[in-house]
């Protein structure tokens, strides 16, 4: 390589590793803030955390981000149609993280 090739790959790390470090970090999972064990199940009128506590969505932006991201805990009905009022005692998936 160059001596030139080698210094325009330097520098660009250079200048280019703290640009990447104040960028916002992109989360797979996406959580609301709760309290410390986050969400366990959530339905169309709110949701349970993980220390069975049940919680309405603050607004619609919340409800819609924590669904899109956990479309596998989420269930599109009011919480007290289901007998345990949707509080899921036999699927805690947190536990087998």
């Amino acid at each position: 390589m160059s001596r030139r090739i080698k210094t325009l790959v330097l520098a660009v790390a250079l200048l280019g590793g703290p640009l990447l470090a104040g960028a916002p970090a992109l989360a797979a999972e996406v959580t609301v803030g709760v309290g410390p064990g986050g969400i366990a199940f959530g339905y169309a009128d709110g949701y349970w955390d993980r220390e069975r506590n049940w919680h309405a969505w603050r607004d619609r932006e919340e409800h819609d981000r924590w669904r899109e991201a956990n479309r596998e805990h989420y269930h599109g009905w009011k919480h007290d149609r289901d007998h345990d009022h949707g509080w899921h005692e036999h699927d805690r998936y947190w536990d087998r993280r």
